[in-house]
């Protein structure tokens, strides 16, 4: 039955080549040296899951295709759904000798060279906007300002955006819109009724907030 050649590749072994290649930015050519097959076998097989991945990601419920932050947030805004915001890093090989950015990529957090984007997800995880990469030095507010979220909240819709400690400082620029995880009062020898209160807080924010990692 059918016609045309039959795959070299089973079904996992091209999910697995398609996500890593759309992950790392792994060449056909690496990847066809890892799974033992011609480099035209990688390209075929990456040409068929990337649709199939497009189909069942990335989309509301309405249907609705969201291209910038802007719909993003507005459409938060009209559900009336919480939004989550995250930072993620991915690593790059050290740019050539004599780029004037080339320690730019290097991250505070890793110390490794890199990049970083910010992504907004659903209340459920679902991935709803992933912005153009930045140097990896970048802190996470800084690029979230770069990128407007701030404008776009503080006279926005009424919505709710969960953030991490990375985007202290974005609640008061944005009318409360932005929820991050309380500021800790006492530093030092904190009342115990304090410590067990910051724990509560601090633990009820993370469960929520963890799902854009999910989306990661």
């Amino acid at each position: 039955m059918g016609a045309g050649a039959k795959h070299q590749l089973v079904f996992v072994d091209r999910l697995l080549a398609t996500l890593v290649h759309l992950r790392h930015a792994a060449t056909h050519d690496v990847l066809a040296s890892w799974f033992g097959v011609d480099r035209s076998t990688i390209t075929r097989a990456i040409g068929e899951v990337r649709p199939l991945l497009a189909e069942r990601g990335c989309t509301i419920s309405t249907g609705v295709r969201l291209r910038t932050l802007a719909e993003v947030i507005d459409d938060i805004g009209a559900s009336g759904k919480t939004g989550i915001i995250g930072g993620t890093e991915i690593r790059v090989r050290r740019p050539a000798a004599g780029r004037k950015d080339r320690d730019k990529f290097i991250s505070g957090k890793s110390k490794q060279n890199a990049v970083k984007t910010m992504v907004v997800t659903d209340g459920d995880g679902w991935m709803l906007f992933c912005s153009p990469t930045q140097h990896g030095s970048c802190a996470d507010i800084t690029h979230a300002r770069q990128l407007g979220l701030v404008r776009l909240l503080e006279g926005g819709p009424a919505a709710e955006i969960l953030a991490d400690a990375g985007y202290q400082g974005l609640g008061a620029q944005t009318g409360g819109r932005v929820v991050t995880p309380p500021h800790r009062k006492f530093k030092k020898n904190a009342p115990d009724w304090y410590e067990e209160m910051y724990e509560r807080q601090r633990k009820a924010h993370s469960s929520r907030r963890i799902r854009v990692e999910h989306g990661i």
